[in-house]
């Protein structure tokens, strides 16, 4: 989401004037409607303070927004292709499918043909636009809070149905069902880089993740099993504590982050993690610098195994971890959000 005053008054500007060579720069999430539309959209305008901005499509959809009817924000301007459409149509009718290869069949849609549409009219495969609707819809929850959840349960949400699935797909049980046996809460947090999802108990945080990393899902299905736990929406100390700690980290003031830690891992992995927070912000290592750190020379894919177990993104910095040969190497944030960490950190 843009935080900028500037740049949400400038696009609000273009968005009354229905400005079309701002086609592509930015969408706009309408809070009172829940849809999110292109600049040049035909609807009613809305009231400047019921509008949120967002520069890709993906992240409209993250933060819960539905793609408007009526300027299919998901399509080319003034080119909307059928399967595009007939797709987009599908996922509204049940957002919280998990799409495979006979759903495609189905529709009597090629997959690769669904995938490739998809990544050249805005930048996503068909799997993503499912997954990000998906995710928006079941972590709408998180960042509106308990009491509204219960409000709109009682009320019915698009569907109450289709609410308690996404909720109990991600979280592991309806709100309903919860009980107080081992609970962990769970908070959305806005960041430079995109919105994060955060989990922690009263005392420690156990996990926090880019909210479109991929296999999040199963990062939060893991934990909650392993812990045998039910996670709801909810703040904690240590939510709130990380929550401060980013906003400094990312204006530039924070360099050690104090939040304090529950990590699950082998005692091998509790070690690799313990070495990634020992490299000093502007600094990078390789697999291979950690492994012979730790003493096992040879054991540089285990590090690189153990580096991408982890659970809490940018607090244990396995982004300043690169390849031998100085590549950036992988990150499930993204390389481009390794790369502006990479650099942001080098800044004095």
């Amino acid at each position: 989401m843009i935080h900028n005053e500037e740049r949400k008054i400038e696009y609000y500007k273009a968005l009354v004037e229905k400005r079309s060579e701002y086609e592509g720069v930015f969408y706009v999430g309408v809070k009172s409607t829940g849809v999110f539309c292109r600049p040049t959209c035909p609807a009613r305008k809305p009231k400047y303070e019921n509008c949120e901005f967002y520069e890709t499509a993906q992240q409209a959809l993250l933060a819960s927004f539905r793609p408007c009817q009526r300027c299919r924000p998901l399509s080319h301007p003034n080119q909307v292709s059928d399967i595009v459409r007939l797709l987009v149509e599908a996922v509204e009718q049940n957002p919280e499918k998990r799409w495979k290869g006979r759903d495609f069949k189905a529709l009597s849609i090629d997959e690769s043909t669904a995938r490739r549409q998809f990544k050249k009219r805005f930048g996503m495969t068909f799997v993503e636009y499912a997954r990000a609707r998906r995710m928006g819809l079941a972590l709408k929850s998180i960042r509106s809070g308990e009491k509204i959840i219960d409000t709109q349960l009682a009320s019915g949400y698009d569907s109450s149905s289709g609410f308690r699935d996404a909720f109990s797909r991600i979280m592991g049980a309806p709100p309903t069902l919860l009980d107080d046996s081992h609970i962990l809460k769970a908070a959305w947090l806005d960041t430079r880089l995109g919105p994060m999802i955060a989990i922690s108990d009263e005392n420690e945080l156990y996990l926090l993740e880019f909210v479109d990393r991929r296999g999040l899902e199963r990062e939060v299905e893991r934990l909650r099993k392993r812990l045998k736990a039910a996670i709801i929406p909810g703040q904690t100390k240590p939510i709130q504590w990380i929550e401060q700690e980013l906003t400094q980290y990312f204006e530039g003031t924070l360099t050690e982050f104090r939040t304090p830690l529950h990590l699950i891992g082998s005692p091998f992995q509790q070690s690799v993690w313990e070495q990634l927070r020992q490299i000093p912000p502007g600094g990078t290592r390789s697999y291979a610098d950690i492994a012979m750190a730790l003493g096992k020379p040879t054991a540089y894919r285990a590090v690189a195994q153990a580096n991408g177990a982890n659970q809490l993104a940018i607090v244990i910095p396995c982004h300043r971890v690169i390849n031998t040969n100085g590549e950036l190497g992988g990150y499930g944030g993204g390389i481009a959000r390794k790369e502006w960490l990479l650099n942001h950190e080098k800044r004095p």
